[in-house]
């Protein structure tokens, strides 16, 4: 057994499933204590069961712009003046170290919440640590996307290599012992690709990789937060929307406190009380917070290549534009709208692709299964409960991993990865 697995079954009680070589977690002794998968996605872990950090204060970091030129059919319009260089974050050590790069998930930017926590975690251990934008997000939609479509994963990575060899160009004078590559949900999957890319690139020669809760099958993952916006939420009718019911539970919670605590331990504390929401109204706002993330791509990349389906192609935006009518459309249009209107005929036009289905095998795990179980540096975390995962991909994932799978029974999406038993995992996993 690999010795981060030993590390790891000490601290968390890990077993080994007897039908798959997997490392499953036992409930029994794991302590996550949010065994709630949507209350997890939502609150994260508390404060008290979170790793110790170093303070931003106690990082040298910088955010740096790469001025990257894509070959491209379309030109940015003019209100995209801000977003048309890319921008990402270095935490560098003084000293020669190993570099991990984040790739965040969906729509996230490179300071995202997680990739900051993961940041300081990494940075902390003495790697050097690289933060990159989801090629999801507006900004490498519009400063290093050669498409801006999205949703291609080949395409995605080819895009988000250019991008890694232009910050190691860049930084040049950075003593990197060793190259190391993490992704977080969606980034989970493009650093799967990623590493692919570079078996024949080679320019990095990733040590070590490793996915943190990447959709399985994307359609199956994007299907299940679509799905959750249509949750039916009891209270809310013709005049009381969903986000009037949301605030009013806030404003009775802080009321009640006497104060506003706006930290990290806010959403765990709420749940608490007996303001808490319902199964139904987080399913509604995780469902709602990925509509939001799918109608910004989508508006995006109709903007950008044109395409009149949000925006008519010659309607004059400028700086001072109103784009609410544009982003009421816009969230008309789920992530199955966007793939049917926007990716699958790009993806048709450029490779003469067939149907969905075809499309959905490429831009998923399935794609890489060979290279993914014969692959002993790439690992992968996940959760039991995870509310992106379909009837079948941890059985996938069991079988192409083996032993490189720990499968954790709570956490929902991503809700776990700053508990101290995974954050610990994921360091022995790097060190080796």
């Amino acid at each position: 057994m690999p010795r981060f697995l030993r590390f790891a079954a000490f601290m968390g009680g890990l077993v080994l499933s007897a039908s798959a070589l997997a490392v499953d977690v036992d409930p029994a002794t794991y302590g996550y204590p949010l065994t709630n998968p949507f209350e997890a996605t939502i609150a994260s872990t508390p404060l008290a069961l979170q790793p110790k950090v170093p303070a931003d204060a106690d990082i040298s970091q910088a955010d740096y712009t790469l001025n990257l030129r894509p070959e491209r059919q379309f030109t940015l319009p003019d209100n995209f003046w801000a977003v048309k260089k890319l921008r990402y974050r270095l935490a560098k050590q003084d000293h020669p170290a190993p570099l991990i790069f984040l790739i965040a998930g969906t729509g996230a930017p490179y300071n995202s919440t997680i990739n900051e926590f993961l940041k300081r975690l990494y940075y902390g251990a003495g790697y050097n640590v690289v933060q990159l934008s989801s090629p999801t997000s507006f900004d490498f939609m519009s400063a290093a996307s050669r498409f801006a479509t999205p949703g291609v994963t080949k395409e995605d990575a080819e895009d988000l290599y250019r991008v890694m060899q232009a910050v190691r160009a860049q930084q040049s004078d950075l003593q990197i012992t060793d190259y190391y590559l993490s992704g977080y949900s969606l980034g989970a999957l493009d650093a799967a690709f990623v590493s692919q890319l570079d078996e024949t690139r080679k320019s990095f020669n990733f040590k070590r990789v490793l996915l943190l809760n990447p959709p399985v099958n994307l359609y199956t993952s994007i299907s299940n937060l679509d799905k959750l916006v249509q949750t039916e939420v009891k209270g809310i009718n013709n005049s009381t929307t969903f986000y009037e019911l949301v605030l009013a539970k806030l404003t009775r919670y802080f009321k009640q406190k006497g104060y506003i605590d706006l930290n990290d331990a806010l959403l765990f504390d709420f749940q608490q009380s007996k303001e808490h929401l319902t199964n139904e109204q987080m399913a509604m706002l995780i469902g709602t917070s990925f509509r939001f993330s799918a109608a910004d791509i989508a508006f995006t990349s109709d903007l950008i290549n044109r395409r009149g389906l949000i925006t008519p192609p010659k309607y004059p935006i400028t700086e001072g534009t109103s784009l609410t009518p544009f982003l009421k459309r816009a969230l008309q249009c789920d992530f199955d709208c966007y793939l049917t209107n926007q990716v699958i005929p790009m993806w048709r036009a450029r490779t003469d692709g067939g149907s969905l289905l075809q499309l959905v095998d490429q831009v998923s795990l399935y794609a890489l299964k060979d290279y993914l179980h014969n692959s002993p540096k790439i690992s992968v975390m996940h959760n039991a409960d995870d509310v992106i995962l379909g009837a079948g991909d941890l059985g996938f994932l069991r079988k192409t991993f083996g032993d490189r799978l720990t499968v954790y029974p709570y956490g929902g999406h991503c809700g776990n990865l700053n508990y101290r038993v995974n954050s610990d995992a994921m360091l022995e996993f790097f060190r080796g």
